[in-house]
């Protein structure tokens, strides 16, 4: 076989392997629904009609989404949300909460509370602005009495028990509000910061319990030294890794960690789930050939060094093909990077929630 179909052929086999990943459930287990919670990475469209800049809903974002549509997903395409109820085998799309189009059916299965520009510290949403996590649980006990009325009581609290609730949050606070904005560092150093996030992302999974929530899993902060933004602003003339960044997100990620596992043993029958998505990020970043790609320090849109939400627009050209880039914009990682990630990660830690 030549050597250029061979490659073609290896890069088909590679995107339906990605398109095909499902996630394996225990027998005698079910996940009825999915209940997003946090920040951009798993927005799929909350912020929409806010009044903020944290929104995406214009080109060139969602240029690979279904239709070339601009949802207010903060990639290419689809995003983690999207990605986890797929491969859960529940439905294609997580439909944001705020949309004004909503069916009854579409509350049966889960929907999307997420939005950009959220953090555990309420400060974060106030600078953005976003969706506060308090006003996310408050839109998920809106939700919830919704629920009830088109499935019944019963019903309503079977699906919400049994449902997957995932959180990923914590990123902007580290990167925006104690790094970029410096605003904490008048009140903390990083250790007594990342102590405040924690505390918070407890009371969040407390309050999630309170709501009905029994599966609970909480995202870690990613390698935010990595991000390109990140390098563009602190890294120097070379762009390097921040050091400094990195070791904040691992910090907050262990104490996320034993918050987590202290408040399951004070809350009956719940699942606190701890999700690393450190580690195989920083995989692909640290070795982006191993994995198909071609560029993993700066994104597709624009420069890549710098273009997130307003700067990455209509009037910037994008690269051509997305797919070998592990992030789209300065900020946020492509839909690829996301396929790789997804499905093995909860994968890995399904178990843990049932």
């Amino acid at each position: 076989m030549p050597l250029l179909h061979f490659t073609i052929a290896v890069k088909l086999f590679l995107c339906l392997q990605l398109a095909s990943s499902t996630i394996n459930i225990p027998p005698g287990y079910s996940v009825p629904a999915v209940f997003v919670f946090g920040d951009s990475i798993v927005d799929t469209g909350n912020n929409n009609n806010l009044i903020t800049q944290a929104k995406c809903n214009y080109p060139p974002y969602g240029r690979d989404f279904l239709g070339q549509q601009a949802t207010g997903r903060f990639s290419n395409g689809r995003v983690p949300s999207d990605l986890l109820v797929d491969a859960l085998g529940i439905k294609e799309f997580l439909p944001p909460y705020a949309n004004l189009s909503l069916r009854p059916k579409d509350l049966i299965t889960g929907v999307n509370f997420a939005s950009g520009g959220a953090g555990f510290d309420p400060l974060t949403s106030q600078l953005a602005p976003a969706i506060s996590l308090e006003e996310q649980l408050g839109m998920f006990i809106e939700y919830s009495k919704k629920l009830e009325e088109v499935v019944g009581v019963a019903r309503a609290k079977f699906i919400i028990a049994n449902g997957l609730f995932m959180v990923a949050a914590g990123s902007n606070d580290i990167a925006n509000t104690f790094y970029l904005a410096k605003i904490r560092q008048i009140q903390f150093n990083i250790d007594s910061y990342t102590d405040f996030m924690a505390r918070y992302a407890s009371a969040f999974a407390e309050g999630l319990y309170a709501a009905g929530g029994r599966r609970i899993g909480f995202f870690g902060a990613p390698p935010l030294g990595c991000v390109p933004s990140q390098r563009t602003l602190a890294g120097g003339i070379e762009r390097v890794c921040v050091n400094e960044y990195n070791a904040a997100a691992e910090l907050f990620n262990g104490k996320l960690h034993t918050a987590l596992d202290q408040l399951q043993t004070s809350l009956p029958n719940s699942k606190l789930v701890y999700v690393d998505i450190y580690h195989p990020l920083l995989d692909i970043i640290q070795n982006y050939r191993k994995y198909g790609f071609e560029v993993a320090d700066r994104g597709c849109c624009g420069s890549g060094k710098i273009e997130v939400t307003f700067l990455c627009n209509k009037f910037v050209k994008t690269c051509n093909d997305p797919n070998k880039f592990v992030f789209w914009d300065s900020f946020h990682p492509t839909e690829a990077t996301y396929s790789y990630l997804v499905a093995p990660i909860i994968q890995k830690y399904i178990s843990n929630f049932l």
